[in-house]
């Protein structure tokens, strides 16, 4: 059982300076470079103290945005792969769809590996409809390039007798042969983030590890796709370390002072769709199915409540994120609480990822959400075993 924590590392100011749009057209002379220097300096550090507490960390990637300054998640995974001694390094993840050049994630994904002797984790995503005009990548049959993609990683990374050469539909290399070699053996544990149930059978064939996020309830029939999936291959049933969620963390010493602290996160999802129109779904991203149930009215709330209510992130308020399993919030045995129960409900995972820092949650906040999360909830954590995965896996038993 393992608390991964994490932050966007947010541009802070950029909060109060844009004019309805945070991400791909807001200019960058509003970003100044020092107040950036700062802010990363501090974000490492934070990263660095759930190092020294007994936590893992989670970083990922996004472009052309203020909400996330890391814009190469390798840089930051290569220097917490240095400064860190313990802490598993999750990326979650490498947007490979939006990748031009595989090999060279490959190859830098194996440097890290190897500078962190071993503790990289590596989670593999589509990428956000916005950032196909960063990447200036075609959208159409994005899923088609991603699992090109993600099949040359795994034989990059894997193969060490001799070269080999790569004839496919998007991808083409002559000679490829990664040094360093990972440190792990065949690569990295492989983590794939999605909230589709049929993404969700994608990944059960493969095996690897998946994640939802911020999908409360939801989550559970993404869950159950992957598990009926594992299990008619003729595999034993899936057990919680297959399974990882991402919601927000707001925990303080007493109920009113964490409300606070997650209205402060609450800004997140609040603007998680601050971005300019046109670059919201562009032509291609989304299947056709899928956009005619949008357009339609159809579309099955992307979050929703244990009671089944659809929830607009952007709009909701703070109780709304908590009924949804969205945000975690209140005092560490609320937390616990309202962090187990949730598991339980949806089918049990092992793997929790924790939004800790969100815009205007200032260095102080983080260091006490984080200490708090480490002393008095991780502990517990670490002891919970998922009540609804295990009726699952004896019923599964007895069946076989």
């Amino acid at each position: 059982m393992r608390i991964y924590y994490m932050t966007e590392q947010p541009y802070v100011p950029a909060l109060k300076q844009h004019s309805g749009s945070l991400r791909v057209n807001l200019p960058n002379r509003v970003c100044d470079p020092q107040i950036t220097g700062d802010l990363l300096h501090r974000y490492y550090d934070e990263y660095a103290l759930c190092d020294e507490l007994g936590l893992d960390i989670m970083l990922n990637e996004h472009h052309a945005t203020a909400t996330c300054l890391s814009s190469a998640v390798a840089i930051p995974a290569a220097i917490l792969a240095r400064e860190t001694k313990r802490a598993r390094l999750l990326i979650l993840g490498y947007p490979i769809s939006h990748r031009p050049d595989p090999l060279r994630a490959a190859e830098e994904i194996a440097l890290i590996d190897v500078i962190s002797r071993g503790r990289l984790e590596l989670g593999l995503v589509k990428g956000v409809p916005y950032e196909t005009a960063a990447s200036n990548l075609n959208p159409v049959r994005i899923m088609d390039r991603f699992w090109e993609s993600h099949d040359f990683l795994l034989k990059a990374l894997s193969s060490h007798d001799e070269p080999f050469n790569w004839e496919g539909e998007f991808f083409h290399y002559r000679n490829v042969n990664v040094w360093p070699r990972v440190a792990q053996n065949p690569y990295p544990p492989i983590w794939v983030t999605t909230a589709s149930k049929g993404n969700a059978i994608e990944i059960a064939k493969r095996g690897h590890n998946i994640a939802t996020m911020g999908t409360g309830y939801a989550s559970k029939s993404v869950y159950d796709a992957y598990k009926q999936t594992y299990r008619e291959l003729s595999r034993p049933a899936p057990g919680p370390e297959k399974f990882a969620y991402l919601g927000f963390l707001a925990v303080a010493a007493t109920e009113a002072e964490a409300r606070a602290r997650a209205e402060k996160m609450a800004s997140y999802p609040r603007t998680a769709q601050t971005v300019f129109a046109p670059f919201k779904n562009p032509p291609g991203f989304l299947s056709i199915d899928d956009n005619a149930r949008m357009l339609s009215g159809k579309a099955a709330p992307r979050t929703l409540t244990k009671d089944g209510r659809g929830i607009d992130p952007s709009t909701c308020s703070v109780q709304d994120l908590i009924d949804a399993g969205m945000m975690f919030c209140g005092t560490p045995d609320q937390v616990y609480r309202q962090i187990t129960e949730f598991s339980d409900a949806i089918g049990g995972f092992a793997n929790l990822l924790l939004m800790g820092q969100a815009w205007e949650l200032n260095h102080a906040e983080t260091v006490d959400n984080i200490t708090l999360l480490a002393k008095e909830v991780l502990p517990r954590w670490q002891e919970y075993r998922p009540s609804a995965a295990a009726e699952e896996l004896q019923a599964v038993a007895r069946v076989g």
